[in-house]
């Protein structure tokens, strides 16, 4: 009798071996940006960071603000783990509780970052983890002089071959932003960007996406343009001879940052995937293949590289952010002021 108890206990052990299945993989729910940006952040994060850990990692396609609206939607039962804003929304999320601090010593490569990319982690935000500088773009083999200053805009020698983006288009938003400081105004006070804007009006041309501001560089003898730095890098891969400057004055910039979504089980996992992306060779990578700026110290980037991206202490220190909380509340009243400006 004991003896058939145990063979048949046996028995069932071993089906049981066979029957059980596999233990589910460790998972992250992410968001990316989709196109050309999420192929690249799969090559140089996603799937490195899943074959090293051995999880998985699911992608949502979802822009800042888009993502920003399913986390408030979400916040009693959130579905993501990591949230990728590009558009300063981490300080909102920080303040309505849908992120969840994360402190320095947490992210093992948090001591090489740059001391800009890390102070919002004292306001409960991310890391940044990618820069987009915006500066000024020129055809080096047109453009009469190479441009230093963002007061080179008005300088007469490139009078009727100024390109400038709307204020619809995020880069277009931020170099008015930093034409109106250069001119004297703030958030708060636009009318001397308006009135220095006025004043290009008839020998500029408007532009509102990307591809149209390449039609003017490739075929309307455009001479310099303030946009970012990134497409400067996609014009020349189209075979165009446009070079990017910083403006003396400043260098109004997109932070990408990588945040730890609040209310989530497997956080720690979270924080590797954000240690992940914040790593020298990861940085060396968005600035191979994008010409994104990196925020980790330790990147090393070639001599020819280096000189297309914001690289090193001198040229980072000239990085300026406007807060994006103003600018977020200034957006819709300065777009409308754009319209009513061009359309004279």
């Amino acid at each position: 009798m004991f003896a058939k108890v145990s063979r048949t206990t046996a028995a069932l052990a071993l089906a049981a071996i066979f029957i059980t299945p596999a233990a589910a993989k460790d998972k992250l729910v992410i968001n990316s940006y989709g196109g050309a940006y999420e192929q690249i952040h799969r090559k140089l994060v996603i799937e490195p960071f899943m074959k090293k850990y051995d999880v998985d990692v699911q992608v949502i396609t979802a822009y800042s603000a888009d993502a920003l609206a399913q986390l408030r939607a979400q916040k009693a039962a959130p579905q993501y783990d990591v949230i990728h804003f590009s558009g300063g929304q981490e300080v909102v999320a920080a303040r309505e509780g849908l992120i969840s601090p994360i402190k320095a010593e947490e992210l093992p490569n948090a001591k090489d970052l740059y001391p800009f990319a890390v102070e919002g982690l004292a306001r409960g935000e991310g890391p940044v983890h990618a820069v987009a500088a915006i500066g000024l773009l020129y055809n080096k083999d047109t453009a009469p002089k190479k441009p230093t200053r963002w007061a080179d805009l008005w300088d007469p020698a490139y009078k009727d071959h100024v390109v400038l983006t709307d204020l619809s288009n995020s880069y277009g938003l931020l170099g008015f932003l930093m034409m109106n400081k250069v001119k004297g105004g703030d958030i708060k006070n636009p009318d001397p960007g308006f009135n220095a804007v006025k004043e290009l009006l008839g020998s500029a041309v408007i532009v509102s996406t990307s591809p149209e501001l390449q039609q003017n560089f490739a075929q309307n003898d455009a001479w310099i343009a303030p946009y970012a730095q990134d497409y400067a890098y996609t014009l020349r891969k189209a075979g165009l001879p446009i070079e990017f400057v910083q403006g003396a004055e400043g260098t109004p910039a997109v932070y990408l940052t990588a945040n730890l979504v609040a209310n989530r089980p497997n956080q720690d996992l979270a924080k590797k995937f954000i240690d992940f992306s914040i790593s020298p060779e990861v940085q060396e990578g968005w600035a191979r293949e994008l010409r994104y700026s990196p925020t980790n110290k330790a990147a090393k980037l070639d001599d020819a590289l280096a000189k297309e991206v914001v690289y090193g202490d001198k040229a980072v220190a000239g990085l300026m952010r406007f807060d994006p909380v103003e600018v977020d509340a200034a957006r819709a009243s300065l777009i409308e002021r754009w319209k009513k400006l061009i359309a004279r």
